[in-house]
């Protein structure tokens, strides 16, 4: 498998891992730490632009794996590679996020 092609499989896994939070806490209604935010990644975004926020996510990781990896959900490298990153992205998040919501009380 090509260096390009892991490289678009795992970024595309992180990119997916990265929709969900944003995608549900916007869809929940609830405010969420987001780049747009003040400060940046600390401070929380509407409900509104974390949906959108995530599904900027969702479209830019299909486009890693469809379009530029071409993925084979069959072909089990390529799907460990995407699980990965998807893995990798997700245990970042979690502990990131526990930390600041340990710091927001």
């Amino acid at each position: 498998m090509p260096l390009r092609d892991v490289a678009a499989f795992f970024f595309g896994g992180v990119l997916l891992a990265n929709f969900v939070p944003h995608f549900v806490s916007g869809v929940c209604g609830r405010s969420f730490p987001s780049p747009f935010a003040s400060p940046p990644f600390r401070g929380r975004s509407s409900p509104a632009v974390n949906v959108l926020w995530g599904l900027v996510n969702l479209a830019l990781g299909y486009a890693l794996l469809v379009v530029v990896g071409r993925f084979e959900p069959r072909h089990v490298g390529q799907v460990a590679v995407v699980a990965a990153g998807l893995a990798l992205a997700s245990v970042g998040l979690a502990r990131k996020l526990g930390r600041l919501q340990l710091d927001s009380r």
